[in-house]
């Protein structure tokens, strides 16, 4: 029996002194998900990697007990559906799961697809102005799930073109009219003919004060001097009805507009046109573009990766590490059109209360009642735990980059890129639900339901909200504990960071939110009623302290050009102190605010230590640099193989 004893305890002293196992599996472009994931035989995709970590968890396996690491070699991965991570992928504190790139390389998980066969205009193209006849190439339009692809954005060796339009500069005309009752919108003739080769593709966007509307055209005549617009539904009927923003038709200001989508303006460089009837793609090659050599990508994934738990069995302890998503698209504005509220979430229904007083929100005079959508990402996340993304890239996304949905607890947002992004950079927390009035707090019961303790540091986010200008850098919703520090942020169309929701002074969930110490300039792009920090409705004990927010662009044809602010709490703001937040001048907005708040020592006299220590801190600073000048460029398996044996690329591709 002593003896037993003695190899029992010999056996638990063994145990312990073991090193701790963590599994590794490896992936590569040139793998196979038949082979068993080792380094000499990968798996081909991170989804046949997954599964087989989900197998290794699912049957114990002793090797999992210091965590999973799937390793990515460099290389583009083209999805045919979005990676799903569930609850059966959920690793622990003690053994997590790691998906990360294989030191200097770069693995890119695309949503897009190549285009190739491009050969240049011989013969007249029917409505193709004259200057670009002899220019222009084309190709067939890609085909997936047996359908020619649809899709609103196309890059050129990894620099998005400009989607044909008839505006080539700021200077944008304004409109003329506009009637609500008969939905007519009226804009200057000037030399616009109203007659296109394809009317039911065409495309008008308006400005409409710190939103806009992208209206897809159903009628276009032309009577005296104006020219005029109907629109599809259901937006022709948002459009009308909702009572903000709505289009300025003062007599010194009226709204800007531009239309897009037609092959009558396809007349510079950079541009493009998708023919969906025939079938074909046009592009106007830009100077040193060699359509014969270069890398054509058009996006056909709305969502790269979706991770989703439920509240009782959240997906935790996942790391995202080196990882690059890039190329989504987002096909809303072109099957229902885009009517915004604020932050890209755009109007389901939306119209004016007379008389005012939404039922649930404390002022009484709020007439303006609406439900809203949320935008897709190329990342989201719900019901999720100890989540990470760190040194990751999001690029050519055609909405938001990333986004926490809901139900998230204690993730960490790190030394990221974020950089053409169509939309929002980051979304977090709910805005409101579609059933739910946009204007009423939120306060679920279950407290698990709120976005808490997310942390966004060390992130450069530049060049966003390019095409919907009324997003910003970073978009929190209904948010708790939220920790937004030593961010940059740059080149935004609207403003920086906007935190909160709900235009309301009654009590929600939102509180112990801070902001500190990021760095925000070149904001405001495209439109005014802006702040570089933007706040809305109570947050108890939220900080906004020590951030840089400096040069503001001056567009031309904002509503008011002196309506944008450094910082901005707007309706129902209460319970947020803001100090040492240095700006070029005191140029500030409290409007509508409610009890709580705290201003103290913001404005040019905040001390150059802080001014200093703002943005993105020393490490990552270093790093800024390589981010910015390391292109995004598709490498598909066979090019890399070709790469990797040091042999050229294929040649021209084949004509059309």
């Amino acid at each position: 029996m002593q003896n037993k004893r003695c190899f029992f305890g010999f056996f638990l002293l063994t145990v312990f002194l073991m090193p701790v196992q963590a599994a590794e599996l490896w992936v590569s472009p040139d793998g196979d998900d038949l082979n068993p994931g080792t380094i000499t035989q990968p798996k081909a995709s991170v989804h046949g990697a997954l599964r087989q970590a989900r197998e290794l968890r699912r049957l114990h396996d002793a090797s999992i007990s210091g965590g999973i690491t799937i390793n990515v070699h460099g290389g583009t991965y083209i999805l045919n559906e979005p990676v799903l991570l569930r609850t059966d992928d959920a690793g622990t504190p003690e053994s997590p799961t790691i998906i990360k790139a294989v030191a200097g390389e770069m693995p890119v998980l695309s949503g897009g697809i190549s285009v190739k066969g491009w050969s240049g205009v011989s013969k007249a193209v029917e409505g193709l102005p004259d200057n670009a006849q002899r220019q222009v190439w084309v190709t067939k339009t890609p085909r997936t799930g047996g359908y020619s692809l649809a899709f609103r954005q196309l890059y050129v060796n990894g620099v998005k073109a400009k989607r044909a339009c008839h505006v080539n500069d700021d200077n944008l005309p304004r409109l003329s009219s506009w009637d609500k009752i008969t939905g007519k919108m009226g804009v200057p003739a000037d030399g616009l003919k109203p007659s296109f080769q394809h009317p039911e593709a065409l495309e008008f966007t308006i400005h409409q004060l710190w939103a806009i509307a992208v209206l897809r055209v159903a009628t276009i005549e032309q009577k005296d001097d104006e020219v005029l617009f109907t629109f599809r539904q259901p937006e022709a009927r948002i459009q009308a009805e909702h009572p903000w923003p709505t289009p300025m038709m003062v007599d010194s200001v009226r709204s800007p507009f531009f239309l897009s989508n037609a092959i009558e303006f396809l007349d510079q460089p950079g541009e493009w046109y998708l023919d969906e009837t025939t079938g074909q793609i046009y592009y106007w090659p830009r100077e040193g573009e060699d359509m014969t050599q270069v890398d054509v990508v058009v996006p056909r994934l709305e969502t790269l990766v979706e991770v989703a738990g439920t509240l009782d069995a959240p997906v935790s302890d996942i790391t995202f590490e080196g990882i690059t998503f890039a190329y989504t698209t987002w096909m809303r504005p072109s099957t229902h059109g885009h009517v915004p509220l604020q932050a890209g979430m755009y109007l389901l229904d939306a119209y004016k209360l007379r008389p005012p007083g939404v039922p649930g929100n404390s002022n009484q005079g709020l007439e303006n009642q609406a439900w809203i959508g949320r935008p897709s990402a190329a990342v989201q996340l719900r019901n999720v735990t100890r989540t990470c993304f760190k040194d990751c890239r999001f690029e050519h996304a055609g909405s938001c980059g990333l986004d926490y949905v809901e139900g998230s607890q204690r993730d960490v947002i790190n030394g990221c890129l974020f950089r053409d992004i169509a939309g929002n950079g980051i979304q977090a927390g709910r805005f409101s639900e579609p059933g739910i009035e946009t204007h009423l707090p939120y306060n679920p019961s279950d407290e698990r339901e709120i976005c808490t303790n997310l942390t966004i540091s060390n992130n450069l986010i530049t060049n966003v909200s390019n095409e919907d200008w009324g997003c910003v850098g970073i978009a929190a919703g209904y948010v708790r504990g939220i920790n937004i520090e030593h961010n940059e942020l740059s080149d935004v169309s609207y403003s920086g960071i906007s935190l909160g929701w709900g235009w309301t002074k009654a009590a929600n969930c939102m509180r112990d939110n801070r902001v500190h110490a990021n760095y925000i300039h070149h904001y405001a792009k495209h439109h005014y009623d802006v702040g570089g920090i933007y706040t809305l409705s109570v947050q108890p004990n939220t900080f906004i302290t020590e951030n840089v927010v400096d040069s503001i662009y001056k567009p031309a044809y904002v509503h008011d050009p002196n309506h944008w602010f450094y910082l901005y709490t707007d309706e129902g703001s209460s319970f947020i102190t803001l100090k040492n937040n240095w700006c070029p001048s005191d140029k500030f907005l409290a409007n509508a605010n409610g009890p709580g708040n705290v201003w103290e020592n913001n404005g040019p006299a905040v001390a150059d230590s802080i001014r200093q220590q703002a943005g993105l801190e020393p490490v990552y600073r270093r790093q800024k640099m390589q981010l910015e000048n390391k292109p995004l460029k598709m490498v598909l398996p066979v090019e890399r193989k070709l790469i990797q044996e040091g042999r050229p690329k294929p040649g021209k591709a084949s004509a059309l």
